[in-house]
């Protein structure tokens, strides 16, 4: 049966990646001093202005000219230009947080389980919630087909703009995929959809040629086009005002960018931001680290992972698995696999997955799974 599949990407310089880049600066900067730090910051852009709030508790002094720093950084290192977006020497910066809600730290601190005398974690998960994970065996990197390649296009334009490929084009972007499935298979690729902006000299007609012949056909196989794929490059005609003062962005409103491109369920929670006794990132990444290694272990050709957890509590309050019907082995059998192999409470996923460093800045863009150099995306024996 034919069926067809669409993601999207955006690349760095659109405002709610900005935004994903200023909040995981700052987490960074906490955990650089001290591991231990509780953050959850997130950040606004408006035409000139960033404005950040939340909670963060930790041993790290930052003064606000420090943070000032670390948020101008940030703004400058993605590389907006001219008059048309926000301005890192010049953009208002205010800052408003405050310390975390001693009620959370009740169970942060102390898992209901410890309380009761259990032998478990002393730690308990910093909200309620549930996490999904997501793999299959489409891609080298374990991701579906239409976000792997959205992802890439999306790097390969930033790419371009930043080393002199495309001369003129903006910081800001979106790409899209959609692919054809038949009985399952990736076919091909049906539609290309990218956007960038660009300066007002540029000549559209040039750039839609140059996005064609220097990201489209670099990145995707040829064998997956033909002659009746689509390519809308550009299609408005103009995109030359980008960035906040395009569009106002906010942290964590790309989360089915930062994940599975819509291929897996989402349980809500966004990712940057926030330090990882936050379940809503540490419980997204070892739920990601499993389900690609029963796919990588040859368990399933593809699977879906849920972990729920109690705010307070250190155990999971339920595991769920799904491999669409391609496993190689009884889900039962895999689920106790799981349990034997790992250690769910949130102590326990911070400690395996190494995740009390300053490591989150190079998860912000391009998706938070796929990436060799991140501790859950390691395949291991399971």
């Amino acid at each position: 049966m034919r069926k067809f599949f669409t993601s999207e990407s955006v690349t760095e310089g659109h405002p709610d990646k900005l935004c994903d880049l200023i909040s995981d600066s700052l987490l960074d900067a906490y955990l650089e001093k001290d591991k231990n730090s509780r953050v959850a910051i997130e950040s606004v852009a408006s035409k000139g202005k960033i404005f950040i709030t939340g909670e963060v508790t930790s041993n790290a002094n930052y003064s606000k000219e420090d943070l000032d720093k670390i948020i101008r950084n940030a703004i400058k290192e993605i590389g907006y230009f001219g008059d048309v977006d926000i301005d890192y020497n010049t953009c208002e910066i205010e800052i408003k947080i405050s310390s975390q809600s001693q009620d959370i730290a009740l169970g942060v601190d102390k898992s209901l389980e410890d309380k009761e005398g259990e032998k478990v974690s002393s730690e308990g998960a910093g909200d309620q919630g549930m996490m999904f994970g997501y793999a299959c065996d489409e891609t080298p990197n374990y991701m579906p087909t239409a976000i792997y390649y959205a992802h890439e296009l999306s790097k390969a334009l930033t790419n371009a703009r930043k080393n002199g490929d495309i001369k003129d084009i903006g910081a800001d972007g979106k790409t899209q995929v959609t692919v054809e499935y038949d009985d399952e298979k990736v076919k091909r690729i049906d539609t290309i959809v990218l956007s960038t902006q660009h300066k007002d000299s540029k000549d559209i007609e040039e750039l839609r040629k140059e996005i064609k012949e220097k990201i489209i056909n670099k990145v995707i196989p040829q064998e997956l086009l033909d002659e009746n794929t689509k390519y809308y490059i550009n299609p408005t005609g103009r995109f030359v005002i980008g960035g906040p003062l395009g569009d106002s962005g906010l942290t964590g409103r790309k989360i089915i960018v930062d994940t599975y491109g819509g291929a897996a369920r989402h349980g809500g929670g966004a990712f940057s931001g926030k330090d990882p006794t936050k379940v809503d990132r540490s419980g997204a990444y070892m739920a990601r680290h499993i389900a690609k290694n029963v796919v990588a272990n040859g368990y399933a050709k593809k699977c879906e992972i849920q972990i729920s957890y109690a705010i307070g509590v250190a155990n999971p309050t339920s595991i769920f698995i799904d491999t669409f019907g391609t496993n190689t082995i009884p889900e039962e059998e895999i689920i106790k696999k799981i349990e034997n192999k790992f250690d769910l409470t949130p102590r326990g996923i911070i400690n395996y997955l190494d995740l009390q460093k300053p490591i989150y800045r190079k998860t912000t863009n391009y998706g938070h799974f796929g990436k060799d150099n991140l501790s859950w995306e390691k395949i291991i024996e399971l």
